[in-house]
Parts: C-alpha cells; structure tokens; sequence
C-alpha cells in the first residue's frame, strides 16, 4: 500500500472525498487540479490550467474536465462526475472507483462489472501539457472508450457562460483535433496514440456548480463547452495515452516519452518527500527568471512571500543553491527606490509592502550561510543591499520612513503595508500604522548584517557612515515596545502610544540573527505566544482572550478577512517560533520541535493531498482554509526539519 492512497469506501462518499484536493505542476506556472474523484469543486480546478503571456501572464483554465465512457455491448457506463443545482451529482462515476494513488502520479482505478481501467495523469514538466494513460488492466468482451472534454477558456478568477462568440470549429491533427474556442487564445490540441473517431457535436453544459466557491460566497455556476467526443478500442493490457497541449505533438512518441516523464519524477513516499515535492512546484522558471508563486491554486508572485519562503523551498528542501541565486537575482532586478513588487509586475506591479525588503536580506543571509562565502555575497547583492538601506533611512515616501530615533515609520490612510494585509471596505482590519514591531526588528537585522558583510569586503565607507546606527535602534526598540507588565512586545507604537494587543509578530524579534532585545526578554515572550497563540498548526493571529478574535476561517470573502489575521492560525511563524527556541534552548528543544513537525504528517492526506494549507481555524480542531498549497506553508515545517537536523550534528 502507497503511502498517500485512499480506499473506495473513502472515495465513494463525497462528503469526505471531495474535500481532498490534487495539485500537480509543470513547474513553469502551469498546473492540474481537481478532488481525488475527479470532480472540480471550484473555478480555479482544471485538467490545464496554463499562464498566458499574451494576457499580461495571467492563467486560464483550457481544459476543465474530460469525462470518460466505458461502452461494452452497447451499454455506456460514464466514469465522470459534475455537481448540478440542488445537490444532483452526474454523472455518477465516482461510484466505479476502487483506488486512489498519488504516488508516482495521481492514478484512479475504475471497476465497472468485468472492466477494470486505470487512469494515470501525468503533468510534463516545461510544458503546457497534461498525459493521461489509460490502461484496461481487465475485461471480458470487447471494450471501447469514449472521451468527451469540458472546455472552459476563460480566467481561472472568472466562470464561464453559454454564447454565441465560441468557436464550433476544429482543426484535424495527427489522430485527434486542435479546438479554440475564441479568436486570440492558444489553440488546445488533444490527441491519442492510438487511432480513433472523433464525432463533432459541439454543445454546451450548463450550470455545473463548484462547491467551493459557493461556501466561499462567489459566483459558482458555470456553463462549460464540449466540441464533441472521441471513440477508441481499448483492448485487455493495453494503453491508451491522451494529450492536452498547446502544441501539435507526435502521437507515436507519446507512450515512451510518458515512461520517461514518469521515471523523472521525485518519489512522494514519505512525508518529507512530499514535502519537497511540493516545494519545487512553487518555483517556476520563465525565460530568465526564476520566481516563486505563493500558493496554488489562485496566487501568483508575492515579493514578501517570496523571500520569506525562499530559503526554505531551495536550501532546506533539496539544496538548490542556482534556484535560490535565480529567485534573489531576479526580484533584484525589480527593486524600485528601495522597494520590491509585492504583487504584479511591470506596468502593474504594486510596491505596497513595507516588509518585502527587510525580508529580502533575511533571505541573503540564508543563503549566504549555505554558500559560506561572504566576498561573494557582497559582490552579488550588496549594492542593492545598500540601495535598500539608504532609500528607507532617507524616506520612501511621506508615509514610509526612518524617523530620528533609528526606527521606521510605516503607514498609509486606507493601506495595509504590513502583511496582515486584509482590507474590508476601505478599511485595514488590521491598522498598523506606526512602528510595527517586525519590521523595526528586521530593519535592525537588515543594517547589522550589512555592516557585516561591508566590514567583511573593506567597504569603510558604508561602515562609517552606518556603524552608529544599530546602537541607536538598540537603545530606542526596547524602551518603545516593551511591556513590562504584560511581559511581551507591543504588536505596534503609534501616537496614541503601544498597542498590546496580543499577536505573533513579536516573534520575528526572537528568531533573526541580529536582534535588538536581550535573551531574557526573548524567553519571557515566547512562554506568553505558548501560552495564549501557539497550537499544533502554527500561531494564531490574535489572542483568544481578545473580543475581536475570530475562532472560524469561512464564509464569504469579506468574513473570512475580518478572520484572516484575527485569530486565523499560520503555519509560517512556526518556523520562526521554533528558530527562536531553538537560539534560546539549543538541542534541549529537539524534542518539542520533533514533535511541531509530526503534527502536519496528518495533512499529507487532507485538504491538498502532499501539501499544506496556507491557514488553520483558530479553534480547535484548526481545520485546514485558504489555498490548498501555500510556499510559506511548506518552506517553513521544511527549514523546521532542517534545524532538527542541524542541532542533531551539535
């Protein structure tokens, strides 16, 4: 038995199958995602769901679904599943599924009487292709397959509907048809190694629902459009592969080059396995950058969450020193007057985060630990490092700025600059205009791993010029946040003075390499975020004792935002949390951090199947929410692992 497979008594009952969901990449923006009986429960699932560049890189679902008959003497039995209104599922495959495999590629296995066929998908790599084999492991009379593909060519954020622009017509391709349904999209070739017919019978289904989005409080039905069905003989032992690609393929390569795709791919057997299996789909190479895409199946590029799960992803999961080079090479190159994209890029890029760039050195310093060459560091970065630091103490703007005191001042009317970034009606849900504790803790860092780095290389300008700095921020951070009363750092000071609301941001003032407060301090605050915040999913947002806590993650867009930081549980300060420990106990905390790591085993096989989710409920039993595979998520319990290892050696 595989380590990630489920059973048919699990698969046929939908309120637990279709709540696991499957990811599979191309590891260039491209992915395939659906639930573990094939059924899309939300607008972003898809067969292929590809990056367009011609609409400024934005991803658009081609192929929704492809439903498979199985026709013996004449009798049809449809392997397909769609959600209608009220409640009706059809067609009713799901009912014909024995087994769920993830491992080496997600597999089902379909019994219908004497028929037994076994469905492989596989996504290729660097490519805008999606396999299928189909395999009839079984039968005792003469079987024909009949595939029927859903089309959707529409934004994966939007639904589509029944009109009359679609184009009806196909092309003829080597053993199957090349479709498009509007005029300025990719054309979407779908083929067979095997000859076959292909009947045309353009047509329209309408009103399939996605769950998902329903509970979510978007729209949630679509009409999706079929250009007709293939017809093939399918005989006992043999394979029949399937294309969905952008580009014309050689039908009678298909079959060897799908064994070797699948021979390429990484094993998902164990759980740290499945883990850096899910850290290289977040890595996307593009010509000649290299990024990382915050979560799938709806975010994109985040500069903050970019460089927060960077070390993580490449060094901790499988050392990949070029691809953490590639991503720091590439956001350099976007820094504008001190700040990085936050989301978009180009013309559409928004600089609206405060953090992305303390984060950014944070980032160097890990991988400059990996490559234990500092000249070389310098060399690489220490312009921009030093291009970063000058445009913060000189001002941003009027509303991001180093005041007199050595700290920065961050804050905007309207603006969350912070990553608690949750807006609801022009209005942050979060306010922290002012000194945000991390930041300033991070900025600290940012000027003390500089000068370290400038003193390293003989740059004795730089040093003259900053070397008096840390000891201003170190005399001002501790008399500012701390309180000696409730025994933590205030989340943030501003005119009205501290705001003590209990969060978990404090803990980046523990974790960093350089910090501006003393052990003791670290100590006492971390047994308060114990206490009140940790849980064995991550640190909540908020302290339950507090009136505006949110216990639930759920409901419409803006309910689950008055949540996002208010109580919401987040796996990526864990990492942080456990670095501070870590610091303060040394290997008597090996353990306790054991223990941390263990707790998400579970999630291999829930929510998005080898993955973890981007939050938690803040409540127990801290349900999994938001995307089904978040980067920070994964790089955070993966640089967990590497600590465990690391102190293992002490």
């Amino acid at each position: 038995m595989g380590y990630l497979t489920f059973n048919k008594s699990e698969l046929v009952n939908l309120q637990y199958s279709l709540h696991k969901e499957i990811l599979s990449t191309n590891r260039a923006g491209a992915y395939m995602s659906t639930t573990i009986v094939c059924c899309n429960t939300r607008k972003y699932h898809g067969l292929l769901v590809c990056p367009i560049q011609e609409f400024d890189g934005e991803s658009y679902v081609l192929l929704s679904s492809l439903d498979e008959t199985v026709i013996q003497h004449e009798q049809t039995f449809n392997l397909g599943i769609h959600q209608y209104p009220n409640g009706v599922y059809e067609p009713r495959g799901h009912k014909y599924i024995v087994d769920f495999e993830f491992e080496p590629t997600p597999t089902l296995v379909y019994r219908v009487g004497g028929v037994i066929l076994k469905k492989e998908l596989l996504m290729i790599h660097n490519s805008d292709q999606l396999l299928i084999r189909y395999t009839l492991v079984d039968a005792h009379s003469p079987t024909t397959l009949r595939l029927r593909p859903f089309m959707a060519y529409r934004n994966r954020h939007q639904l589509s509907k029944a009109n009359l622009f679609v184009n009806t017509d196909h092309d003829v391709v080597e053993d199957g048809i090349a479709a498009r349904m509007y005029s300025g999209f990719p054309v979407l070739n779908l083929q067979l190694d095997k000859k076959n017919k292909f009947i045309s019978n353009p047509d329209w289904y309408y009103n399939i629902e996605y769950s998902e989005e329903k509970a979510r409080g978007y729209d949630y039905q679509e009409d999706l459009y079929t250009p007709g069905y293939f017809e093939v003989p399918i005989k006992k032992g043999e394979s029949i592969i399937v294309s969905a690609s952008l580009k014309e393929e050689k039908t009678k390569k298909l079959s060897a080059f799908f064994d070797k795709e699948l021979s390429l791919r990484p094993p998902k057997d164990s759980f740290l396995n499945c883990l850096k299996n899910s850290a290289t789909q977040f890595i996307v190479q593009q010509g000649k950058n290299t990024e990382i895409l915050a979560g799938f199946p709806w975010f994109g590029r985040w500069g903050r969450d970019t460089f927060i799960a960077l070390p993580g992803l490449t060094l901790a999961a499988n050392y990949d020193l070029a691809a953490c080079k590639g991503v720091l090479d590439t956001m350099s190159r976007e820094v504008s007057n001190g700040l990085f994209p936050n989301i978009g890029k180009d013309d559409n890029a928004a600089y609206n985060s405060v953090d992305a760039p303390m984060w950014y050195f944070w980032a160097i310093q890990k991988y400059a630990e990996a490559i234990k060459d500092k000249t070389v560091v310098w060399k690489d970065y220490g312009k921009k490092m030093k291009q970063v630091l000058e445009a913060f103490r000189n001002g941003i703007n009027s509303h991001i700025r180093m005041h007199d005191n050595g700290l920065i001042w961050a804050g905007q009317e309207g603006k969350a600059l912070t990553w608690m970034d949750a807006v609801v009606d022009g209005v942050p849900v979060t306010p922290r205009a002012g000194y945000a504790v991390e930041i300033n803790a991070l900025w600290y860092n940012a000027i003390k791993y500089t000068l370290e780095l400038a003193e390293e290389n003989g740059d004795k300008k730089f040093v003259k010029e900053w070397a008096d700095l840390p000891s201003k921020i170190e005399e001002n951070f501790t008399p500012l946040f701390w309180n000696d009363e409730l025994g933590y750092l205030a989340d943030y000071v501003d005119e009205m003075g501290q705001n003590t609301d209990l969060r978990p941001n404090q803990i980046i003032a523990a974790s960093l390499p350089y910090s501006p407060i003393d052990d003791e301090k670290k100590s006492t605050l971390i047994y308060k975020l114990k206490d009140d915040l940790l849980t064995v999913k991550g640190l909540r947002t908020l302290s339950p004792s507090h009136p505006d806590y949110k216990g639930f993650y759920s409901g419409d867009q803006p309910t689950r935002d008055r949540a996002y930081h208010q109580g919401t549980v987040w796996v990526w300060q864990l990492g942080h949390y456990v670095e501070a420990c870590f610091r303060l106990h040394g290997k008597a905390y090996l353990t306790r951090a054991k223990e941390i790591v263990s707790a998400f085993e579970e999630d291999m096989t829930d929510y998005g199947i080898c993955s973890i989710a981007e939050v938690y409920d803040g409540n127990p039993p801290h349900h999994p929410g938001g995307s089904i595979s978040q980067a920070w998520s994964v790089s955070e319990i993966l640089r967990i692992i590497q600590m465990i290892e690391q102190n293992e050696k002490k």
